[in-house]
């Protein structure tokens, strides 16, 4: 189904195929292998001389459903799935990098990614050099001769920054290497990052696109806009020989996420895809009441800041108007006076479920100094954008008043 569809029809109809007897809804293949008649029959599958399902591992139907209406949906060439979206950003970029190489990323991450480019990665011998990314000259002064990628998230989380996707692909292409771009808290729905020049595209499928926190899950797309053939990456030159523009692809499939293991199970899957329809619905409604409520925040006496992109005041806001269409997100942050009051007003909402995770149809809190970031140091979280006083708010799709009134009155515990 071509890319002349709006979103809104892609992201229910794109690379959706009937299921058996015209059924509406992709099969549930809750299963591990797939038998085949003859040896010979296998031996092309292995050797890719013919097309086939091995072992859920490396792909399933109901994986490879969802995988085609995201790679439809994002207008790119190939996705692959994974348990998280943790797998998805381990398996990406351990694809791109061998031990020596660095990587140039963003220093306001999710703090999973962080520690894994810190800890993880960094005993293996790849060096991350974190970067504030709407700094563009420090951005362009941090890239080595051994600088195999860049990473940033669309928005951070929970920094809420919001970098030049557009400008930083150009210092990205003019260096010769790969901007991979973590779109999980603007989805599709506020832009396609490829649009923006991202050469890869990673997705928590757990969070917006499932909509619902029933299961988790993860999503590597591949734009097919970069040339692998090059010195810089001579890992990819078996890979870009048989597969040509799906060498990233294939070496992600093939190797890396063969040998990590990290796959998505098929109901995890089904229960996605399942999200992915309704994402515009509720990404308007998200992005609605997220405003409102920034809104009411910003204008209550007991709230220090407020930072969310869609106020007209963010330092943000012209760069997320152009690059999102006019649409901020669900995500925003504020600030109170110290770590006790932030707890003092989780612990009187009665709405909001305190717990950590975003993208629900639930409005959802969390303070992150003292949960997903508690084990970093003060200047990490500095870089993060992660204080003491910093509560984090995912809004859900409820009505906009009583999310308002529901903050209102826990404030008033102050």
């Amino acid at each position: 189904m071509g890319q002349s569809l709006k979103l809104d029809t892609l992201l229910v109809h794109g690379g959706s195929a009937p299921g058996p007897s015209g059924a509406t809804k992709p099969p549930i293949v809750q299963a591990s292998a797939f038998a085949y008649d003859t040896a010979e029959e296998l031996e092309d599958i292995f050797r890719g001389r013919a097309v086939g399902q091995v072992y859920t591992r490396i792909g399933n139907p109901t994986l490879e459903s969802l995988e085609k209406r995201l790679t439809v949906v994002e207008d790119g060439i190939s996705t692959i799935l994974t348990a998280s979206g943790m797998a998805a950003i381990t398996t990406a970029v351990m694809a791109i990098v061998r031990a020596g190489d660095e990587i140039l990323s963003s220093s306001s991450l999710f703090g999973g990614t962080y520690s894994l480019f810190k800890d993880t990665l960094g005993n293996f011998g790849v060096k991350t050099r974190f970067v504030d990314p709407t700094d563009l000259d420090a951005l362009a002064a941090g890239i080595s001769a051994a600088t195999r990628l860049i990473f940033v998230e669309s928005i951070g989380n929970p920094k809420m920054d919001v970098p030049d996707l557009a400008a930083i692909a150009a210092i990205a292409k003019q260096h010769g290497i790969p901007l991979l771009v973590d779109a999980t808290v603007s989805t599709p729905y506020l832009a396609r990052a490829k649009y923006l020049g991202a050469d890869v595209v990673i997705h928590s499928t757990s969070k917006y696109i499932n909509g619902t926190a029933n299961s988790i899950g993860g999503a590597i797309v591949d734009c097919g806009t970069f040339n692998w053939q090059s010195e810089k990456f001579p890992h990819f030159e078996p890979y870009f020989k048989k597969y040509r523009n799906f060498a990233f692809s294939a070496r992600v499939r093939k190797l890396i996420h063969k040998d990590l293991g990290a796959c998505a199970a098929p109901f995890n899957a089904f229960l996605n895809g399942e999200g992915l329809e309704t994402l515009a619905l509720r990404m308007e409604r998200h992005c609605a009441n997220a405003l409102k409520l920034a809104t009411f925040l910003k204008g209550h006496e007991k709230v220090g800041w407020v930072n969310y992109p869609g106020l007209p005041d963010s330092p943000y806001f012209a760069v997320a108007n152009r690059q999102f269409n006019g649409r901020f997100g669900g995500l925003l942050t504020f600030g109170l006076k110290d770590r006790a009051s932030a707890f003092r007003v989780i612990n009187a909402l009665k709405l909001a479920k305190n717990l950590a995770n975003i993208g629900d149809t639930k409005t959802l809190v969390i303070h992150p100094a003292s949960t997903i970031c508690a084990d970093y140091t003060a200047e990490v979280k500095a870089l993060m954008g992660v204080s003491e006083e910093l509560v984090r708010v995912s809004t859900g799709i409820e009505d906009a008043e009583d999310i308002i009134a529901d903050f209102a009155a826990a404030l008033d515990q102050l």
